[in-house]
C-alpha cells in the first residue's frame, strides 16, 4: 500500500500563504528530496495553477541557482493529479484532472503498486485528513506570524492525534515536524 505524505508550509499561527515563507536554497533543497521520494502529487485547483503558472518557464529558462532549478525540473516530470470542480482540463505536463470523487480516487491510488505520495494543497490536506486518508504530514513551520490569512486546518470539526516521530531544523529557523496519526 502507498503512503500519502501531506507537506506544507505554514507559519507559526498556522497560515498558509506562498508568499510569507523564507525561501532559500536549504528549503528548496528539503522539497527536492521529498519529491525524489514519491511519484504523484495531489493538487487542489488553486495550488495547481499556482505551480503551473511559474515551474515550467524555469524549466524552459533555468535560473543557473541549482536547487531552485532542480525543483522545477523534478515538479515539471513528476505525475500530478488535480481536483477540482472547476477546471475542464489541464495542460501542464505529466497532470492529469482526478476523475470521480476525492476520497475514493485517493483510496484507490493508495491500493496501486508504486512510491508514495504527495499533497501540498491546504484544501486536499484537509479533506484527506478528515477521511483519515493522510498517513504521514511533514510541516514546515516558519518562524513568521501572520495574524490573517488561509488556516491549515479550517475545516477539522474532530479532534485528530499525531504522534511526533522526527524534527528538523533548517538554517532559516524553518522547523520540519514530521507526525503520524495516531
Amino acid at each position: 500500500m502507498r503512503k500519502l505524505i501531506a507537506s506544507i508550509n505554514m507559519t507559526l499561527d498556522g497560515y498558509c500563504d506562498h508568499e510569507a515563507g523564507i525561501v532559500d536554497d536549504e528549503l528548496h533543497q528539503h522539497f527536492n528530496d521529498l519529491l525524489k521520494e514519491v511519484d504523484t502529487l495531489l493538487f487542489g485547483r488553486i495550488t495547481y495553477q499556482l505551480m503551473e503558472s511559474s515551474w515550467p518557464q524555469i524549466v524552459a529558462n533555468p535560473t543557473g541557482i541549482k536547487p531552485f532549478d532542480e525543483f522545477a525540473v523534478l515538479i515539471d516530470d513528476i505525475h500530478k493529479i488535480v481536483f477540482s470542480h472547476t477546471l475542464k482540463h489541464v495542460e501542464w505536463k505529466n497532470s492529469t484532472l482526478a476523475q470521480g470523487e476525492m476520497r475514493e480516487v485517493v483510496q484507490k491510488l493508495k491500493q496501486q503498486e508504486g512510491k508514495s505520495m504527495l499533497v501540498g494543497s491546504p484544501s486536499v490536506i484537509d479533506t484527506l485528513m478528515q477521511f483519515g486518508l493522510i498517513d504521514e504530514f511533514r510541516l514546515l513551520v516558519h518562524p513568521i506570524v501572520l495574524g490573517k490569512g488561509l488556516p491549515l486546518f479550517k475545516n477539522i470539526a474532530e479532534r485528530i492525534n499525531l504522534k511526533l516521530i522526527k524534527t528538523k531544523i533548517l538554517g532559516s529557523g524553518v522547523i520540519v515536524l514530521y507526525y503520524e496519526p495516531q
